[in-house]
């Protein structure tokens, strides 16, 4: 899949568990480890938003483009 998710990157910058992330977004501990293990399908602006809001970033610094090799 092209695009990766670097919420691990984010925490680690953040000094912030997923747990406290989860509380802080109101998104369960689950959908946020399907997000941050790269095996979501989708995302809510909602949620990015929340997320962003959270963690004090751009949703770029979240969410990242890798073309696929040919």
């Amino acid at each position: 899949m092209p695009i990766v998710v670097n919420l691990d990157v984010m925490l680690a910058k953040r000094k912030m568990s997923l747990s406290q992330l989860s509380e802080q977004v109101d998104v369960t501990l689950a959908n946020l480890s399907i997000l941050k293990t790269n095996k979501a399908r989708a995302v809510r602006f909602s949620t990015l938003e929340a997320i962003c809001r959270a963690l004090d970033c751009q949703p770029g610094d979240i969410l990242e483009y890798l073309p696929e090799e040919t």
